[in-house]
């Protein structure tokens, strides 16, 4: 006799949580690309803009490749948080914390 399958709880992160590690990854490429062009282009003197623009390009492939590290390490770290949640516990779930010593009477 075969048993039913118990489908495992499900530990994904939320979907507010996936689009703004989304938007910090653009952001980030954003903010570096503007600083790395705009460093470059002010150290050039002769108006060097395709090398600006080049530099700029791989300041923000740099900022977006770390940012999504950050980005996906901290969702992991969420997932697993919530995987070891126990069912029904409340976002207020203080097990495993230490507590504040009692005073003798």
């Amino acid at each position: 006799m075969t048993q039913p399958h118990a489908v495992p709880p499900d530990s994904s992160p939320s979907p507010l949580a996936r689009v703004l590690a989304f938007s910090a990854v653009i952001v980030a490429g954003v903010c570096g690309g503007l600083i790395g062009f705009a460093v470059m282009d002010l150290s050039c003197d002769d108006g060097c803009t395709t090398t600006a623009g080049l530099v700029g390009l791989g300041t923000a492939v740099g900022a977006a490749t770390g940012t999504g590290i950050v980005a996906v390490l901290t969702l992991r770290a969420a997932a697993e948080w919530r995987a070891q949640e126990p069912p029904g516990a409340s976002g207020s779930n203080t097990a495993g914390m230490r507590q504040p010593p009692r005073e003798a009477p």
